[in-house]
């Protein structure tokens, strides 16, 4: 040996001097190293949201322009119409950014009472609007509000308020009661309108929920076979979604009625390939596939963007998957953990289910695109949720840090403020900590509730019993204070009966 010191990654054998693999702990996969950066969550939801919004706004343009002039309408109208909802959709958007976690929480269970007492309302006759069989929405005047996409929300922001209220250690039956009763409620409300798209999409959330909150993998199973039965026996109860069922399973045995509209978007996708026909150059937009606005925008935009346009779309709903589960893993709250995990498992799970039913893997809902359909409740409740999102990622320590050690301008704080604190507390005028599970005061712990756990006084020992000998001896020697002072001799001149 020469003295130097053989690297713990690599060796070479002393014959041959070939590198051979150590014995060492092996490198892990790493990304691009900002991926790694304290605002890459924010970034990712912005651009990813963003670009999906964008290109929602071009898709809807195209795909209503000639229906509308067919309908003796301008053609641009349902384009400016979902520009409108856009516009407000970011005002919601901004609004979503600057509501405290804590303010969420104290109001979610208002809300669930809210948009129970309107799903109650939207069957009374004359307070719901039918369309299309289905009495789900209410005539504001100005648009239809629709109860069921608030109900989305309202859920995962109350379900997420009340596992974090019980803290990490949660057992089954914390862990599913209430959540899953108030489940079965709003899912019986909802298919009496009908609207079987609604009750699959809040399924979403309570899943992302129960994921989030630690569910045991062997009950998934038994779930989700409950769920199937409990699917077949409302499918099989309806004619109408039984055909739908069969439509998706045999959609050429029946191509002028049940399957008319599948068969019309497999022929969409085919006519695009691989780049398109181009934007604005659709066939099936000329009123040959029924909802090409909505329901099936995706097959208008693989047939004007071809199959890239749509790889594009996928990837973009792949990105906001990524930045809504690195925001859970990332945060301090456990409440920002369970929300983004259920809003993240909503939005991109509908994404799937309606790109699936668009190319023929899955039975039609009538669940819509998030972000890229039309739709006004739809549109705006979305930039909403990304709203949140938003503040979930910059309510991440790293982000907060990284945010307060920067000068930023006064148009950037005012659209994008800084948390004052990582974990916002449920009631104000509480200490907010800032690490995961600490109190920034005193370092104590938190308890379940979020607030911290009464001061314990510390306890004094007790005295140590010693043998019987020692206590004696402890009894016979007195104490210093008590001894008498040493006498100290006179000297000679002071002893009496002598003179100097």
């Amino acid at each position: 040996m020469d003295g130097r010191t053989e690297s713990t990654r690599t060796r070479r054998t002393r014959r041959s001097g070939v590198p051979v693999a150590s014995a060492g702990p092996a490198a892990r996969v790493r990304g691009p190293a900002w991926l790694d950066g304290p605002m890459t969550s924010c970034h990712l939801v912005i651009g990813a949201a963003g670009l999906l919004l964008a290109i929602g706004l071009v898709m809807v343009f195209s795909a209503s322009a000639i229906e509308a002039a067919l309908d003796d309408q301008p053609a641009w109208r349902p384009g400016v119409d979902q520009l409108v909802f856009a516009g407000l959709g970011l005002v919601a958007l901004l609004v979503a950014v600057r509501l405290p976690a804590g303010l969420m929480r104290r109001w979610s269970g208002m809300a669930l009472v809210a948009v129970l007492v309107l799903l109650v309302a939207v069957l009374v006759p004359g307070v719901g609007v039918e369309y299309n069989g289905s009495r789900a929405w209410i005539d504001l005047g100005i648009t239809d509000f629709q109860p069921s996409e608030l109900t989305k929300l309202v859920v995962a922001l109350w379900g997420a308020h009340v596992l974090a209220t019980r803290g990490r250690s949660l057992t089954l039956r914390t862990l599913l009661v209430p959540l899953l009763p108030v489940f079965v409620v709003i899912s019986a409300l909802l298919m009496l309108e009908p609207d079987f798209g609604a009750v699959v999409s809040l399924l979403l959330v309570v899943s992302g929920l129960l994921w989030a909150g630690g569910l045991p993998g062997r009950l998934w199973g038994l779930g989700i076979a409950t769920a199937g039965t409990l699917g077949y026996l409302l499918v099989s109860s309806s004619e109408y979604r039984w055909e739908r069922v069969t439509a998706f399973l045999h959609p050429f045995d029946d191509p002028t009625d049940t399957g008319f509209q599948a068969i019309r978007g497999f022929y969409a996708l085919a006519n695009g390939g691989l780049w398109g026909v181009g934007l604005g150059n659709s066939a099936m937009k000329w009123n040959l596939l029924p909802e090409a606005e909505s329901d099936y925008i995706f097959a208008i935009i693989g047939e004007e963007l071809g199959l890239l346009g749509c790889l594009v779309v996928v990837t973009l709903y792949a990105v906001l998957a990524f930045a809504g589960f690195r925001i859970a893993n990332r945060s301090a709250d456990r409440f920002v953990q369970l929300a983004s995990v259920a809003i993240t498992v909503w939005l991109v799970g509908q994404a799937a289910m309606n790109m699936g039913y668009v190319v023929g893997v899955l039975p039609v809902t009538g669940v819509t695109l998030p972000l890229v359909s039309a739709g006004g409740t739809s549109l705006v409740l979305t930039l909403f949720v990304v709203g949140i999102l938003i503040r979930f990622a910059r309510s991440e320590p790293e982000a907060i840090e990284h945010a307060r050690s920067r000068d930023r301008g006064r148009l950037a704080r005012w659209l994008l403020p800084v948390p004052a604190h990582a974990v916002d507390p449920v009631r104000p005028g509480r200490t907010r900590p800032t690490t995961r599970g600490e109190d920034p005061a005193d370092g104590r712990p938190r308890g379940r509730s979020g607030e911290r756990p009464p001061v314990r006084r510390p306890v004094e020992p007790r005295p140590v019993r010693r043998p019987a000998e020692a206590r004696g001896a402890e009894r016979r020697v007195p104490p210093p204070a008590a001894r008498r002072p040493e006498r100290v001799p006179a000297r000679p001149a002071d002893r009496p009966g002598r003179s100097r």
